[in-house]
């Protein structure tokens, strides 16, 4: 069975650097596993990409040994079974607001008698191994997203849930629930004391704690504070970021040059 290297990182106590995916392109998604992340998400819930892209986008990411997981569209356990038997490695389920959320994500996620996954790993068995149907289980990582005011509410709750291996902090949803302005890094108030109540009772529960962030900075900042898996902004932020620096530069250099020829 093939290491899923979030576990290995986990054990050691060090920190998983995860990129985001959400350009539906295989070609993308193997540039961005080239430069040495930890593991890439690829997004299926607010991306553009489809499941037939995503799975050419695991098989891209193959090329590494960075692992490859998903954000799913909603707590389904059809499409996260499919993510699954797909060759993902751990799942990202959002808008987990209480116990049976959690209950439900996590028995999508096991084979029995832990859980209700169906069998059919077509082409998880090709990246796992063919001891994939004996440890998935053990294999695959759970994380639950923590993005609303009721999810804080029963906190306690989803942190409980047998199987469950991380929540993953949305600070751009959890923001909007508690009535503040979307943002990755800079939260207001409100949202800054609920990221530390999460991470807090995260750690109380033996549950690994997770956060989006907009950058680098931002995002070592937290692995300070004791996040244990960190992505920073995406594909498509990264090129445009890039890009628009380029344009910058040409640009203000570009000027003076046009201003002189009339």
């Amino acid at each position: 069975m093939r290491e899923n290297r979030i576990r290995s990182i986990w054990k050691s106590g060090g920190a998983v650097v995860n990129g985001w995916l959400a350009i539906p392109s295989s070609f993308s998604a193997e540039v961005m596993a080239h430069q040495g992340w930890d593991t890439l998400t690829v997004d299926l819930q607010h991306g553009v990409t489809d499941y037939a892209s995503a799975v050419a986008m695991f098989t891209a990411i193959s090329t590494t040994s960075t692992i490859p997981i998903a954000r799913v569209p909603w707590l389904d356990p059809g499409i996260i079974m499919k993510t699954l038997d797909a060759g993902a490695y751990g799942i990202i389920c959002p808008m987990v607001n209480c116990r049976e959320d959690a209950e439900k994500f996590v028995r999508a996620c096991r084979y029995p008698p832990e859980g209700g996954r169906s069998f059919g790993p077509i082409r998880a068995t090709l990246y796992g191994g063919a001891e994939y149907p004996v440890k998935a289980n053990e294999t695959i990582v759970t994380l639950a997203m923590i993005e609303t005011r009721q999810a804080l509410d029963k906190l306690d709750e989803i942190l409980s849930v047998k199987g469950l291996d991380a929540v993953y902090i949305g600070p751009a949803d959890l923001s909007l629930s508690l009535g503040c302005t979307p943002t990755f890094d800079d939260v207001d108030k409100p949202v800054a004391e609920a990221i530390d109540m999460v991470l807090a009772k995260a750690n109380e529960h033996g549950v690994i704690p997770c956060i989006h962030n907009g950058t680098p900075e931002a995002a070592l900042k937290r692995i300070e504070r004791g996040f244990r898996l960190v992505t920073i902004s995406s594909d498509a932020r990264l090129m445009t970021a890039g890009a628009q620096q380029v344009m910058s530069k040409m640009r203000s250099a570009m000027k003076p040059a046009a201003a002189s020829a009339y």
